[in-house]
């Protein structure tokens, strides 16, 4: 096996590149282009957040995936009990499978991020946050594959619901918004890599992948979540937990029910 280090011990970044380029062709047909790994670094490099300041979360969604919506629902709960900053921002698992075997499984879904989109350009990441909660709401009501239809009408309700205009429904059949998309979308995964689906999270500045959790852990149980995320990211040579997803997720989420170590009571 060739050696993937330098003669002075330190990794050589090109021929790691070169080796995980061939292997992403081979298993994706599909890999980033040269020189992102040089990219990832630099992005990495300028995600860094001064010491002592409130925690900040950047959650990066998009908005037809149940994972980020339990991520969501999740933080919300952290944000009861901890003083968090919480920023909602959007992404789109179409753009991000662009060229993949995946992009044409998204193509039919993409029209919710495109609102959302328009939802954050023209009334701010707050209001799409609220936006993204009245969406959930309707189509994370419990679990199925929605319609195109589905997402259609959850997303102009949602936009009624929270007073935004409805013509912002029409954004979905329309790229007019896929390059502030792309560049939000890009904005999410180059801290983390190219091997990310949704959600991604930024804590404090490291940003990673997930989590993909299978149902909305509640009140405390919520926090010890958070905190043990967040030490784990604290290590930079940290880079993977994983295991086979064997159940459907649970997307029940009712904020206004008390729970005790969540559990519904």
């Amino acid at each position: 096996m060739e050696r993937l280090v330098s003669s002075n011990g330190a990794p050589d970044l090109a021929k790691w590149e070169i080796a995980v380029t061939a292997y992403l062709k081979k298993v994706q047909r599909h890999a980033p282009p040269r020189g992102t790994l040089q990219r990832i670094e630099a992005a990495r490099a300028s995600n860094a957040t001064i010491p002592g300041a409130p925690t900040v979360v950047d959650l990066y969604v998009d908005p037809i995936c149940p994972y980020t919506w339990i991520a969501s629902c999740w933080l919300r709960e952290v944000g009861r009990l901890r003083a968090i900053d919480v920023r909602h921002h959007v992404m789109s698992l179409h753009l991000l499978n662009a060229g993949g075997v995946l992009e044409k499984r998204y193509a039919g879904m993409v029209g919710p991020s495109r609102v959302a989109m328009a939802v954050v350009q023209q009334h701010g990441r707050e209001a799409f946050a609220t936006w993204h909660r009245e969406f959930g709401h309707r189509i994370f009501d419990h679990w199925r594959f929605p319609t195109p239809r589905e997402y259609r009408a959850a997303a102009l309700d949602a936009l009624v619901a929270t007073g935004l205009p409805a013509a912002l429904a029409e954004v979905a059949v329309s790229d007019a918004y896929d390059d502030a998309l792309r560049a939000s979308t890009d904005a999410a995964i180059l801290p983390v890599g190219f091997d990310v689906g949704t959600p991604v999270v930024h804590i404090d500045g490291v940003a990673f992948f997930g989590p993909i959790l299978n149902a909305v852990p509640m009140g405390d149980a919520a926090v010890r979540l958070f905190d043990g995320i967040r030490l784990v990211s604290e290590s930079q040579d940290f880079f993977e937990f994983k295991r086979s997803r064997i159940a459907p997720p649970d997307v029940w989420y009712a904020p206004q029910e008390r729970y005790d170590e969540g559990v519904r009571t």
